[in-house]
């Protein structure tokens, strides 16, 4: 009896494990390609030398910040939008789409505007660690170059995540995967023509990857703009979308109330890891330059949580949307567990291929070692990552945005960036145990997730 009740709590039928793949699989499918394109980008960018790999790394993770700001713009909307899709409400998806198209653009020129006018600045924060003057004026160089061409593809992007994550949300996970393959392919076809200048083109290396990432970025959006518009039976959202901006007062104060704890959210937890990243370098350029191998390596094996992550928010957020609490709660509780299970088996096969990697990358051997080493690291916690993203989307569906402003951000300033600055700052410890240190902490946070999530404040309907 009891391993019978064991079972129906936190194991699935056949037909739940088939809803959970059907949205999870084409998001693991779209990310994962785009993080093995990523990476064969890196090795390309790699193969010009690692002064050009580092400046392309850094303003990679500037424009980081930007990527997740405006995930946090579009999600704090999406909340909303999962839930009116589980009432069949299409008034209420079309006024978060506007409200989402409206916060971007904000967002999205305030960036252009501060690269433009601090761009340098922004690089040069992440090359005071030791190295000569030579490679730091190169890597300067490289990421000025990278960072200005990229920032003319931030418009499509904008848009292609606005258009994305409606569709997501209304459980239409398939055109995304299509258009950001479509893209990615194209990406890597023109990094490969641009970069080292084959078949006639021009060798433009850093530049020629920024080339191709805005040329796949404006083809994305064509692909999923489009599609969507034509299909009007299955989209009727888009039916009048541009006709009017106007959005119900009531909707712009509930979606601000709940949306912009999770804008701030983005913002404060993709700058605080920017900041990590900024005091890793404290140990040298070479730690720079290992860990944008390293994590360029393990976002290729974290697309398994991440997906997880994005399935509970999409599927919890429909299921609150109908106001059957129980079936959220039993839903949420199998589908965390199924997480960290698929994330415990991911961590297995990254920890023994992790020495393989580095080799694709011309740069000296030290820094190949250390690389592989941090990403052993981030293999033993990839089921404690995968336990972490799940409590965070499942607090997010119900609408406790302030509640994972402070389990996210809140903890990532007070605990990781001060215990890193003062680790890197302070201490003679090596890379590596400042890194596992700052991994180890989280666990703090993994338990004040559980606690919250067990107590069931997050079940709430936040549309009705």
């Amino acid at each position: 009896i009891f391993m019978r009740k064991f079972r129906e709590k936190y194991f699935g039928d056949a037909d739940f494990y088939k809803m959970v793949f059907a949205v999870a699989i084409p998001i693991m499918i779209q990310n994962g390609i785009t993080n093995f394109v990523n990476m064969l980008d890196n090795i390309m960018i790699g193969q010009i030398g690692t002064e050009s790999m580092t400046g392309v790394s850094i303003v990679n993770q500037i424009l980081f910040v930007y990527n997740l700001c405006i995930f946090g713009a579009v999600s704090g909307a999406g909340i909303f939008t999962a839930q009116y899709y589980g009432q069949k409400n299409t008034d209420g998806i079309r006024h978060t789409v506007r409200f989402k198209l409206l916060t971007v653009t904000a967002i999205t020129a305030l960036t252009v505007l501060l690269c433009v006018c601090m761009g340098q600045n922004l690089i040069s924060f992440y090359l005071t660690g030791e190295g000569s003057a030579e490679s730091i004026r190169a890597s300067l160089l490289s990421g000025r170059e990278y960072m200005f061409l990229m920032l003319t593809g931030l418009p499509f992007f904008m848009i292609t995540q606005v258009y994305g994550s409606t569709l997501k949300e209304c459980g239409q996970t398939l055109l995304p995967m299509k258009a950001g393959v479509v893209a990615i392919c194209i990406n890597l076809l023109f990094n490969y023509l641009l970069i080292y200048g084959k078949l006639g083109f021009p060798m433009l290396g850093v530049k020629g990857a920024a080339v191709a990432t805005v040329l796949s970025r404006v083809i994305e959006m064509m692909i999923i703009v489009i599609a969507t518009h034509k299909n009007t039976e299955k989209n009727a959202f888009v039916v009048g979308l541009y006709r009017s901006f106007a959005i119900p007062s009531d909707i712009v104060k509930r979606i601000t109330i709940k949306g912009t704890p999770l804008l701030l959210n983005e913002t404060l937890w993709s700058a605080g890891m920017a900041t990590l990243a900024a005091c890793y370098s404290l140990k040298g350029l070479h730690v720079v330059a290992a860990l944008n191998i390293s994590n360029t390596i393990c976002n290729l094996f974290h697309i398994s949580f991440i997906a997880m992550g994005e399935a509970v928010a999409i599927i919890i957020g429909q299921i609150l949307g109908t106001g059957d609490m129980k079936r959220a709660r039993e839903t949420d509780t199998k589908i965390i567990v199924f997480a960290v299970l698929l994330c415990t088996c991911v961590a297995v096969v990254m920890f023994f291929t992790a020495p393989l990697f580095p080799d694709f990358y011309n740069t000296t051997e030290d820094i190949k070692q250390l690389a592989a080493k941090l990403i052993m690291i981030s293999a033993i916690f990839v089921p404690q990552h995968a336990l972490l993203n799940s409590l965070y989307f499942t607090l997010r569906s119900g609408g406790k945005t302030m509640l994972a402003f402070f389990f996210d951000s809140v903890f990532i300033w007070c605990v990781s960036v001060v215990l890193a600055f003062a680790l890197a700052k302070l201490t003679a410890l090596p890379i590596l145990w400042i890194y596992f240190l700052i991994q180890l902490a989280d666990g703090i946070k993994a338990v004040i997730g559980l606690i919250l999530v067990k107590k069931g404040v997050w079940l709430h309907n936040i549309v009705e």
